[in-house]
């Protein structure tokens, strides 16, 4: 296989359905000497393996449920990490499950994203991406929305093009105002800032990290995604901003807002050289953060970190 970007979703029902697609994907690619990469949450990665044999020696295997749990980590740390590893290849494969049964609502419009993302991402390279969807568990609205976002659909070995194929519209119907505190929500903080003020946002982070009981390393991956998030406002957003921190049963979530707008879809999920001059805070937030939404409009943008407790 080579030529240009290929993205099917493959709506399986039951493990046999989703052997019968995923293993011989593997073995073509490898027997054609393309390389591959699995990254499917470790159920599946399990099941591979077994039915794999050896063959899964000569495959790049990766946790999606660990590497993928923030969907805006993906694309740069997940396929483009692989893709970008193999410049010389005539044509790479990955299997790359981001959606399961168990993503929750926070989660789920930025899976979608994500999702339709790929599209932007990979145009024009020599890269297919299988992306498999339990159709067994998963809701229909979840199926309805991977027919939006992959141009072509497998379902019982049958091939066909996606007559809803709009990743365009997809990155447009995701991008809804973000959730507001739950009911169940405690230290809720909010703070205004500008550049002198950075330094009061970091120390608001730290007091909500330990009321939330994070040990050093969290409270530092925290103060590291609010850091850039609040730069990023002074930077691009007006040269001010306004944080909320608040902490639920689940998270610690922060959420910055500001005048800005954000124009670049792929802003924070792709590969920064270090000798880059820009572009590097999102994708730290995104590697540091167990999720990350952001709602964008010419009146202003807001994100939200979210860190598991």
């Amino acid at each position: 296989m080579t030529g240009s970007f290929v993205h099917p979703a493959l709506l399986y029902r039951g493990d046999d359905e989703y052997l019968a697609e995923t293993v011989p994907f593997v073995r073509e690619g490898l027997w054609v000497g393309e390389p591959v990469a699995v990254a499917v949450p470790a159920p599946k990665l399990d099941l591979l393996r077994e039915s794999l044999g050896r063959d899964a020696d000569d495959v790049h295997m990766v946790d999606m449920s660990v590497a993928g749990r923030n969907p805006g980590r993906i694309i740069p740390a997940v396929l483009r990490g692989f893709a970008d590893a193999h410049p010389e290849a005539r044509h790479v494969r990955i299997i790359g499950e981001p959606i399961w049964d168990g993503r929750t609502a926070h989660e789920y419009p930025a899976c979608v994203q994500h999702e339709a993302l790929i599209n932007l991402a990979f145009a024009g390279r020599p890269v297919t991406i299988l992306c498999p969807y339990d159709a067994s568990v998963l809701q229909p609205n979840v199926l309805a929305d991977a027919a939006v976002t992959h141009p072509t659909l497998i379902e019982r070995t049958k091939r066909t093009v996606s007559p809803d194929f709009d990743a365009g519209a997809a990155l447009r119907a995701s991008n809804v105002p973000l959730p507001e505190p739950g009911p169940d929500a405690w230290h809720h903080v909010t703070l205004d800032y500008d550049l002198d003020g950075l330094g009061q946002t970091r120390e608001a982070a730290v007091k909500a990290a330990a009321l939330a009981g994070f040990d050093d390393a969290r409270t530092g991956d925290l103060e590291i995604a609010v850091n850039e998030l609040a730069a990023n406002s002074v930077r691009h957003g007006g040269g001010r901003g306004t944080m909320r921190v608040w902490v639920d049963e689940t998270a610690l979530v922060c959420q910055v807002s500001d005048a800005g707008h954000l124009t670049d879809p792929l802003a924070g999920r792709e590969p920064v050289g270090l000798s880059h001059n820009g572009g590097r805070g999102l994708l730290m937030v995104n590697y540091v953060a167990d999720l990350l939404r952001v709602h964008t409009t010419p009146e202003g943008t807001s994100f939200q970190a979210y860190f598991a407790r």
